[in-house]
């Protein structure tokens, strides 16, 4: 039996007019406050350092607790910032432990973001780096949402945020310790970008948040705990590699082109040989490194045993390691999950080939968290009806 918490408040929020830091990087915040506040870069530099301790290490979401910046200058960064997070318009907790969150980040616009417990170190948070998506996979539930907007770097980094904030984590304390786990309660080890959207066609924003989210002075995910997830959009690859030292992920499901232009249509612009070749080119991809390729197992689909040699065969020469997810179903999907002992024969072959090939174990079923199944209602609004709807939330904070 799952929890389902519903977190709405009921009333119209008023609209935040100041700028948030939060998705600022260390320069930007610097920057911000030498031209809104005009300080000295020397000065500034200083200020951004020690309310980048605060907000990322302790979780802090007011000025007035910044107890070593003085009370005038807290004054003034209180009136001209926000540190405020979206709001999170549900909660659901799996009987697993799984935990998903619907987040609002304006009217109209959501997103969704799930926590794993017990994946990685101590446990993994999927995060969204849109709302929607363009790609559509034909096997994913996110691919039926049309793309609304790409997330900006704070719009990622609050994800990391709420999640820390509902496991009481900040500052190296957590609410219920772990049993057998680390002394400092921490709950959060690692950092996936495979929630909604398509990371490598956000790619600044993406890169922004890492910059943030890897920082050892703040939330100090180590780069090499998050993995950043493509359906192979390969101009883009090298790039992300460079800028950003992350783990690498492909979302690939099939190992021919016919297959795959079905499944995955992006392939029809950038094909199989194409996508090895760029990931062969990964900046640091090496043993210690090796690129995790991600295969759904489809009844009768891609689960032959011919289809597991092929897949041996394709990423020869490639340090990989491959997961297989047991395809999770979705309302109306075309789809079936592979038997159990189908998918059991597929990763013989490709573990006696000599790849890793765990099968992942679905979480969060129960609750639609689990990989491919994340959905969010929000649409793309047409101008009138977003000048409407302000129009309504103005009136409606009026009243209040």
């Amino acid at each position: 039996m799952s929890i389902s918490l519903d977190l709405a408040s009921g009333k119209a929020a008023l609209p935040e007019t100041r700028q948030s830091l939060i998705g600022l990087t260390r320069a930007e915040m610097r920057d911000q406050l030498v031209q809104d506040l005009n300080l000295e870069p020397k000065q500034a530099k200083m200020r951004a350092s020690q309310i980048w301790r605060w907000l990322y290490l302790q979780g802090t979401k007011d000025f007035a607790q910044m107890t070593n910046i003085g009370k005038d200058l807290r004054n003034t960064l209180e009136k001209t910032y926000a540190l405020t997070r979206p709001e999170i318009v549900e909660k659901q907790v799996s009987t697993d432990g799984t935990r998903k969150y619907l987040i609002r980040l304006a009217p109209g616009i959501e997103v969704e973001s799930v926590f794993i417990p017990d994946v990685g170190r101590y446990g993994a948070l999927c995060v969204s780096s849109q709302v929607g998506c363009t790609l559509t996979c034909t096997f994913c539930h996110t691919g039926t949402q049309k793309l609304v907007r790409n997330l900006t770097p704070g719009e990622i980094v609050a994800q990391v945020m709420i999640l820390k904030d509902d496991l009481n984590e900040w500052g190296g304390t957590a609410q219920v310790q772990k049993e057998g786990g680390p002394e400092s309660g921490r709950h959060l080890s690692n950092i996936v970008f495979m929630g909604m959207g398509e990371p490598l066609y956000n790619l600044p924003s993406v890169a922004n948040a890492i910059e943030i989210i890897s920082d050892p002075e703040g939330i100090a995910i180590s780069r090499r705990r998050i993995t950043v997830s493509t359906s192979g959009v390969v101009p883009e690859m090298k790039a992300l590699g460079e800028q950003t030292e992350t783990m690498l992920a492909i979302s690939l499901h099939a190992t021919n082109d016919k297959l795959r232009d079905e499944l995955v249509p992006i392939n029809r612009k950038y094909n199989i040989e194409t996508l090895i070749e760029a990931c062969r080119q990964y900046p640091g991809v090496s043993n210690a490194r090796r690129i995790t390729f991600e295969y759904v197992m489809l009844k009768g689909v891609n689960d032959s045993n011919a289809e597991a040699r092929e897949l041996v065969r394709l990423l020869k020469g490639v340090p990989a390691k491959i997961n297989l997810i047991p395809f999770n179903p979705w309302p109306n999907s075309p789809y079936e999950c592979s038997d159990w002992d189908r998918i059991e024969e597929f990763a013989d072959i490709v573990n006696q080939a000599g790849y890793a090939s765990p099968i992942r174990t679905p979480r969060g079923r129960d609750i639609a968290a689990a990989c491919g199944q994340l959905k969010s209602e929000s649409v793309k609004q047409r101008a009138s009806e977003k000048r409407l709807a302000a129009k309504k939330l103005t009136d409606t904070a009026a009243e209040l």
